[in-house]
């Protein structure tokens, strides 16, 4: 019995055991992690390849006056729509008064007004809009002229700064508090683990108005590159950083170790590139031009750029959109703050075992 006893027990281990052992090894997450990094890589990649590598129309708001209603008028409009594949939506004005406040108001993003029975057109574009859909317009507008016997006149009557030509410094600032928001949170749940949830959010508060004001100063003070309107950038900048830590705070809360995932995903694969910073609402492909507008990135882009280029026309929208992303994750980390893995032990236990 001890001889067989023994050699039971010399045995190779089963393809179950070894299994058991390798889940329960630092070998099993450190193999998951490579596949989802590996994953992760590619997803990264072509989210933003998908979206901004080959920017084309899909529904850019025109407004019309003048002689737009001519044989050749109505000519250089359909030859349009043609050149952009029907993407240019025609709205017509009674005045140039009314189409130039449409695009303060971001209804449209250019003017074409018909003159001469339509013989000749000038175009007015509006860069701060989007620069992306201005070049399309702009280039495109000409060559259809000389086509149908229209002289087309470019101009650009609301340019961008001459510290961000190509309107790309808005998008950079608002990815910058998009991912310090919730870095910050990461590094609060492994740094300041014993925060109780009340600390968490005011400290969460804290770090995203500090980092607001920082980031405002250095691309309008220090680097020029931006004439902002401080107070407001800097508002938008903060609730942006403390929606993001807060996304984060309340996927850690639902899904513990595993919160960058999910985080990850919503903020960075798929809010940025549709955020509208890097290429226009019009030039994204569809479905992430409508999805963009209710996540936080395309929310502080949305809010921000209209705050530095279109002073007094400011909507409601992005900031509803940023504050309830902000509400829902501290509704959702206050209701399941128990399932949180921070927080502080209670001091009756903790004396007891002393």
């Amino acid at each position: 019995m001890a001889h067989m006893s023994h050699g039971a027990h010399a045995q190779p281990p089963t393809s179950g055991q070894r299994w058991s052992a390798f889940r329960q090894s630092p070998f099993w997450p450190a193999t998951v992690l490579v596949l989802i990094l590996a994953a992760a890589a590619g997803l990264f990649a072509g989210s933003y390849t998908y979206s901004m590598a080959d920017p084309t129309p899909h529904s850019i708001p025109t407004a019309v006056v003048g002689s737009y209603e001519e044989a050749r008028g109505r000519a250089f409009l359909d030859g349009l729509e043609k050149a952009l594949n029907a993407s240019v939506k025609v709205r017509p004005y009674e005045s140039e008064a009314a189409a130039r406040e449409a695009i303060q108001d971001q209804e449209v993003f250019a003017i074409f007004e018909l003159r001469d029975d339509g013989r000749t057109a000038v175009l007015d574009l509006s860069s701060a809009s989007g620069a992306s859909v201005a070049q399309v317009l702009a280039d495109t507008a000409p060559a259809v002229g000389r086509r149908t016997g229209v002289e087309v006149t470019v101009r650009d009557i609301n340019p961008l700064q001459e510290g961000d030509p190509r309107g790309l410094a808005i998008f950079y600032i608002s990815l910058a508090a998009v991912i310090i928001g919730f870095v910050g949170a990461i590094q609060l749940s492994v740094h300041a683990r014993s925060l109780t949830p009340a600390e968490r959010i005011l400290f969460t508060a804290a770090y995203a108005l500090l980092g607001g004001f920082a980031i405002a100063a250095t691309v309008d003070w220090l680097l020029n590159a931006l004439d902002l309107p401080f107070a407001e950038s800097w508002l938008i900048l903060a609730l942006t950083m403390f929606a993001s830590g807060m996304v984060f705070t309340m996927f850690n809360t639902l899904f513990g170790r595993w919160a960058m995932l999910p985080t990850w995903g919503l903020m960075v694969l798929l809010g940025n590139p549709s955020s509208g910073g890097a290429v226009s609402w019009p030039l994204l492909p569809s479905p992430l031009g409508a999805i963009g507008q209710w996540l936080p990135p395309g929310a502080s882009v949305n809010a921000q750029h209209t705050a530095v280029y279109f002073q007094g026309h400011q909507h409601a929208f992005p900031f509803l959109v940023l504050g309830g992303w902000a509400l829902l994750s501290c509704a959702v980390f206050w209701i399941w703050r128990h399932r949180h893995p921070g927080g502080r032990e209670k001091q009756p236990a903790h004396a007891a075992d002393s």
